[in-house]
């Protein structure tokens, strides 16, 4: 190794210890290193890993035997550190240098991360970490807690040498629905910009809500009787296929895809969407040009929806002679997804294992296809794996040199309003999907609307009307607990929108959303001293995630009973032990607990009972009284409440 070369290694140090644990590779640098010096090394990590990679460092700078820069570069290969690998094999840390911010706003949200179940997203980024740091979260996860599992997986994500990983990241929150950790993640630039906007008065009763929904897999007469028992699970032998007629409303809402547009199917659940499919791809496979093989992909969100629409698709083409088979993430390590979509007409897959084919190289471009059908389609926004496809599309659709492009069919039940106040919003918000799917025409039905009526189902609303609770004391310290948060959180930093919010506030929808805008404004607080604004940025997260917690609670106790509102506040409080555990969480750890013994005592008082819960009750009794084999939906305000 040259001096040139040594210094070097000595000017990008910061970068090797901020990503490499030498613990890993030790077992590859035998040559160069004694037994004492690697024993020494590992009672260094003992004072952390960066501590280990320093002392690490030192003792390969000054070392004199040919070769020991060739074996340091593959023992960190073999280890799995590709990017550092690579990075000193160039001497280019460029890649490296562009995570820098990707580990800061992680380590300032990590309390809002808590929240998050490591062991689910784990197969969506196992690929960014070491074996070995993918075995210790699953083994902390276990054996200590999830808290603690997802403690240890931000501090290796923000040690990864992977430049994909925040990517993966992202894409793993939104598969798995931690919706409050993907959006404080997300990365694109117009992240943030809005948190200035004034944040909409609410009465205290209302819920404005933004909703990622998805539609139950249709029980249609249209196709083939079976499909109810596929969709429970239950399986029987399949009778007959037969061919179902058209109704008149379907042929409409194909139309515009049959004269070959990209077109949105909008109609309501039940209404035979899948049968509307089902007609365009017959249309597709009988008028496709000479000279170009039809082949259609079409893509479920959800695995129950993927396994019913495989078999529609199933008996509807085998019996005509095309070959039609499914991918699945249960499925995909046992075949290959290249001879698969090669051999077969019709593929029915999950859209993840179409965008990890294509970023891996297994598929060379979505031109392969000559039609494209996303189930679900409303879910096209952000990071999801429907919008990732949707931007390669349109990247291959503004390349001059791109072959031609497959045609683009979405089905859903509605479009969504998203975050949209007004009209003016509304219909933003409808182009901006229409323009990330490139659609060209939205059908409904329109004109043959009573052919429709017949068909859907119509619901029937009772309310009935109970008193509330004459007292909520519980509701009343929970309240004082947030009020004492709210004032640590003005010693610690003035954030502008704490002054929006009163105390009649605590306990609604109003509120959570002060609590997203207020993270926002976090995220993107700039101080001249970094290590300053770090350490109020993660505390301010900290604040915010208590109140979230608060504010959950409340809603709770008021849909539900005390005891189950102060069980989830119970199972936050350990889960924050069980993490970082700063001396602010400690501090907010004691007033709950001060306060802990009323609330338990509030709990066991049979007067809080709640009116809600005794009148659902008496509904629930008479429905099943009536009819054994009533099946409920209840709905919930907030993820906390089905929990």
């Amino acid at each position: 190794m040259t001096a040139e070369e040594k210094r070097s290694l000595q000017c990008y140090r910061r970068y090797i210890e901020k990503s490499l644990n030498p613990v890993y590779i030790l077992s590859n640098m035998t040559e160069w290193l004694s037994d004492e010096v690697k024993e020494r090394i590992r009672k260094e990590e003992e004072k952390g890993v960066m501590a280990a990679a320093a002392l690490f460092l030192d003792v390969i700078l000054q070392l004199e035997t040919e070769g020991w820069l060739r074996g340091f570069i593959d023992a960190l290969a073999a280890a799995g550190y590709t990017g550092l690998a690579e990075a000193i094999e160039n001497w280019d840390f460029s890649k490296l240098e562009k995570l820098e911010l990707h580990r800061q706003l992680l380590k300032r949200i990590e309390a809002t991360m808590l929240e998050v179940d490591p062991v689910a997203l784990m197969p969506h980024v196992n690929t960014c970490l070491i074996q070995r740091e993918c075995d210790e979260i699953l083994q902390i996860s276990e054996y200590r807690s999830k808290t603690a599992g997802i403690t240890k997986l931000i501090e290796c994500l923000c040690r990864s040498d992977k430049e994909n990983w925040p990517k993966s990241l992202q894409l793993a929150l939104d598969y798995t629905g931690y919706c409050n950790a993907s959006e404080l993640w997300d990365m694109r630039e117009d992240n943030g910009k809005d948190v200035d906007g004034e944040i909409t008065d609410a009465s205290e009763n209302s819920f404005e809500t933004v909703m990622t929904f998805s539609e139950e897999p249709e029980c249609d007469d249209n196709l083939s009787e079976n499909l109810c028992s596929a969709q429970e699970g239950i399986k029987q032998p399949s009778p007959d296929y037969g061919p179902k007629k058209a109704r008149s409303y379907q042929i409409e809402l194909a139309q515009p895809a049959i004269n070959g547009k990209n077109t949105v199917i909008c109609a309501p659940t039940g209404s035979g969407k899948t049968f509307v499919a089902l007609l365009i791809c017959e249309h597709h496979f009988q008028n496709t040009p000479a000279g170009r093989k039809a082949k259609v992909v079409f893509l479920a969100t959800k695995v129950p929806v993927y396994e019913q629409q495989k078999t529609v698709f199933k008996q509807h083409f085998e019996r005509s002679g095309y070959s039609v088979q499914g991918i699945s993430g249960e499925t995909v390590a046992n075949v290959s997804i290249e001879k698969v979509i090669e051999n077969s007409d019709i593929i029915v897959l999950t859209p993840q294992i179409l965008v990890n084919s294509i970023e891996e190289g297994i598929l060379s471009s979505l031109s392969i296809f000559t039609l494209m059908i996303f189930d679900e389609c409303h879910n096209t926004r952000g990071n999801h794996p429907y919008n990732v496809l949707m931007t390669r599309y349109l990247e291959q659709k503004f390349d001059s040199s791109a072959n031609q492009l497959p045609q683009i069919v979405g089905l859903t039940a509605s479009v969504g309003v998203g975050n949209a106040k007004n009209d003016k919003e509304t219909i933003e918000h409808i182009c901006t999907l229409c323009s990330y799917l490139d659609i060209q025409a939205i059908s409904t039905v329109r004109e043959n609307k009573e052919d429709l009526e017949r068909f859907r189902n119509k619901t029937e609303i009772h309310v009935r009307w109970v008193k509330m609770r004459v007292r909520n004391h519980f509701a009343d310290i929970i309240s004082g607990l947030m009020s004492e948060t709210e004032v640590l959180m003005r010693k610690i930093y003035t954030v502008d929108t704490v002054s929006q919010i009163n105390k009649n506030d605590f306990g609604t929808q109003k509120y959570e959303n002060w609590i997203v805008a207020t993270q926002k404004k976090c995220r993107l607080l700039q101080l001249t001293d970094k290590e300053k604004e770090s350490s109020i940025c993660r505390d301010l997260f900290i604040c915010t995630e208590h109140l979230r917690k608060f504010n959950d609670a409340l809603i709770i106790s008021e849909d539900a009973r005390i005891e189950d509102a102060l069980a989830y506040l119970t199972d936050f409080f350990t889960n924050v032990k069980n993490g970082p555990y700063t001396d602010l969480e400690k501090q907010l750890t004691a007033n709950f607990q001060e306060k802990e013994p009323e609330l338990t005592a509030l709990s066991k008082d049979e007067s809080n009972e709640n009116p809600k819960l005794e009148e659902l009750a008496c509904i629930l009794d008479e429905a099943y009284r009536y009819n054994p084999q009533t099946r409920t939906l209840l709905f919930a305000k907030t993820r906390a409440l089905v929990a």
